[in-house]
């Protein structure tokens, strides 16, 4: 006999969640999918999402290809997903969502500074934006925001636009240059700030040498910088700024 597929602890206990409530209530309630590379972090949303009467977790995801994966069986009317997958960028994840299914919402949870990524994400198809260390309360808010047809963001972003408008200190100034940079050549700017070499880029993005030396070239271009090695120390530097709790989905062995 064929073995059975083991299931995570959060599908299992979504599962008896959904058994145990009225029929009626499940009918009416708002299916949201969990990407999050974290079980711990998973279990957590599952247990906030469905402790409550309108919304129920239909199933979570590891990674960008399970997301996927888990789009073609079930139909969320809502994405919930992190920014720092172990195999793809949340970024291409929420474009990939986007193409498969247009007027899925996603909302995006993540670590990551909002003032850096929010707009990234709202580009890619996004809806909202939340940080990590919102409280359940404003999950709980910005998703049904989201669901409304409406976009979530918070006040410090909404106000982001007009700040960049009036000067700033130099952090300011350096933050708002990289903001000139695509997604690809953002993945390839951290990941430079780490350390790794061209062909380590390369494999970890699935992109040939010639193709990381070119995003190289646009970002030295783009950053008014001259030299491989002020780049890389221009890089470091940032990223160091950023915190080593923000570049940890980073690292690769």
């Amino acid at each position: 006999m064929e073995a059975r597929k083991a299931q995570s602890p959060v599908a299992t206990e979504m599962k008896v969640r959904e058994r145990a409530k009225p029929a009626q209530g499940a009918r009416n309630q708002t299916r949201v999918l969990i990407v999050n590379s974290h079980p711990v972090t998973r279990m957590g949303l599952a247990q906030l999402i469905s402790g409550q009467p309108d919304l129920v977790v239909c199933d979570e995801a590891g990674n960008a290809a399970e997301a996927l994966e888990t789009l073609k069986k079930n139909g969320p009317n809502l994405v919930l997903s992190e920014l720092g997958l172990p195999d793809k960028s949340g970024l291409e994840l929420i474009k990939d969502i986007k193409a498969m299914r247009p007027g899925l919402p996603v909302l995006v949870f993540s670590m990551h500074d909002e003032l850096l990524y929010a707009e990234r994400a709202l580009h890619a198809g996004a809806r909202g934006y939340v940080m990590k260390d919102a409280t359940g309360q404003e999950l709980m808010h910005a998703i049904r925001q989201v669901l409304s047809g409406e976009m979530y963001v918070s006040k410090k972003i909404s106000s982001h636009v007009m700040e960049a408008f009036s000067g700033g200190s130099s952090a300011s100034s350096a933050r708002l240059s990289i903001e000139q940079l695509s997604d690809r050549e953002f993945q390839v700017f951290e990941l430079i700030g780490l350390g790794l070499s061209t062909s380590k880029i390369a494999r970890r993005l699935s992109l040939s040498a010639k193709t990381v030396n070119a995003h190289r070239a646009q970002i030295k271009k783009k950053l008014h910088i001259k030299s491989a090695t002020e780049l890389i120390s221009f890089a470091a530097r940032w990223l160091t700024g950023r915190g080593a709790e923000d570049r940890g989905h980073l690292v690769t062995k």
